[in-house]
C-alpha cells in the first residue's frame, strides 16, 4: 500500500496523486508541487490515504510544501495576471489577423510558462504569434488549440436542464457517448434534443447508460419475434424502465391494436437488434467528436 493524497489543479479537473512526505493534510488544504508543467499550487480534494501500489503510478512525487500565505498571495495575483494577459491575446490575435478564438489563460505558478487556449476551425500557423508574445512576456509560451468540449468546460454555462453544465461543475474527465447510447434509450435522434451547448452529444446521456444495458439483456427489442400467454407475436413497442412491450399477434387481422404486456410474462424465441440507419448516422455525423 501507498499513502497518497489527491490534488486538482482546476475547480473541475483530473486529480492527481501525490506522497503527502509525512504531512498530515485535509480537504481544501493548498499545496505547492511539482508536475510536468513546473512548480503548481493546487488544492488537496482527497485527504491521507492508503491505496494499493498498481493504482499508484511510480515513482510518486512528494508535495514540496504546505502553501504558506505568501504562496497565496502569489496564485491570486497569478489570476489578475491571467485576466490582463487575455486582453493582450486577443488584440495579437486581431493584429496578426488569425482564425482562431481565444479561451482561457493558464500561468504556471512559478511563472516559467504561460499557456494561451484557444479553438479554431481547422490548422492554424501561429508562430510568428508565438514569438510576438515571447517578446512581450519574456517566458515560455505555449499555444494548445482545444476541441468544443474542453471550451464549455473552461467557459462554463447553463444546460438545456436549466443546471451548470456537468463538465464545468463536477465532471474530472470527459467520457465517451455514443449515438448507440441515445439509440438504446430510446431517445429522439434529433440533434437538437440529444446535443449540449457545445454542440455535442450531451456527458449525462451516460450517466444510466448502465442500468438502459442491464434492462435491455432481459427486454426483447423491436422486431423481436417472441411467445406470450395470448399467442406468438412481433414486439412493436418496448418501454425499457416499465417493462410493458407491445406485442402484434400473428393470430390478430393487420387492423388489430398491439396487446400490452409484461416482459416477465414473454419468452423471447428471436430477438431482434438496436440500428442506426444510415440516414441517423449521416444527419448525426461530428456529434461524437
Amino acid at each position: 500500500m501507498t499513502e497518497i493524497i489527491g490534488v486538482r489543479f482546476k475547480d473541475v479537473g483530473k486529480v492527481y496523486y501525490f506522497s503527502p512526505a509525512g504531512e498530515k493534510l485535509k480537504t481544501g488544504d493548498r499545496v505547492i508541487v511539482e508536475t510536468a508543467r513546473g512548480i503548481e499550487c493546487g488544492e488537496v480534494v482527497i485527504a491521507n490515504r492508503a491505496v494499493e501500489d498498481e493504482k499508484v503510478v511510480q515513482p510518486l512525487k512528494a508535495i514540496i510544501r504546505t502553501a504558506t500565505a505568501d504562496d497565496l498571495e502569489t496564485l491570486e495575483k497569478n489570476r489578475l495576471k491571467e485576466q490582463e494577459i487575455m486582453q493582450v491575446f486577443s488584440r495579437k490575435i486581431a493584429e496578426h489577423k488569425l482564425e482562431m478564438k481565444p479561451i482561457d489563460i493558464d500561468c504556471t505558478f512559478d511563472g516559467s510558462k504561460i499557456l494561451f487556449y484557444f479553438t479554431a476551425e481547422s490548422r492554424v500557423d501561429f508562430r510568428e504569434l508565438v514569438k510576438d508574445l515571447a517578446s512581450v512576456y519574456r517566458t515560455r509560451i505555449e499555444l494548445r488549440q482545444i476541441g468544443v468540449r474542453d471550451e464549455a468546460k473552461m467557459l462554463g454555462g447553463l444546460g438545456i436542464c436549466g443546471r451548470q453544465f456537468c463538465c464545468s461543475s463536477f465532471l474530472g474527465e470527459f467520457q465517451p457517448v455514443s449515438i448507440k447510447m441515445a439509440k438504446e434509450q430510446s431517445l429522439s435522434l434529433n440533434p437538437t434534443k440529444i446535443s449540449g451547448t457545445c454542440g455535442r452529444l450531451m456527458c449525462c446521456l451516460k450517466y444510466e447508460q448502465d442500468c438502459y444495458e442491464e434492462l435491455l439483456k432481459i427486454t426483447p427489442k423491436i422486431g423481436a419475434l417472441v411467445d406470450t400467454p395470448e399467442g406468438k407475436g412481433v414486439v412493436e413497442d418496448t418501454n425499457l424502465l416499465t417493462g410493458v412491450i407491445k406485442v402484434k399477434l400473428d393470430k390478430n387481422p393487420d387492423d388489430a391494436p398491439a396487446v400490452s404486456v409484461n416482459r416477465s410474462d414473454v419468452k423471447i424465441l428471436k430477438d431482434g437488434k438496436i440500428r442506426v440507419n444510415r440516414e441517423e448516422m449521416q444527419a448525426l455525423k461530428g456529434l461524437e467528436d
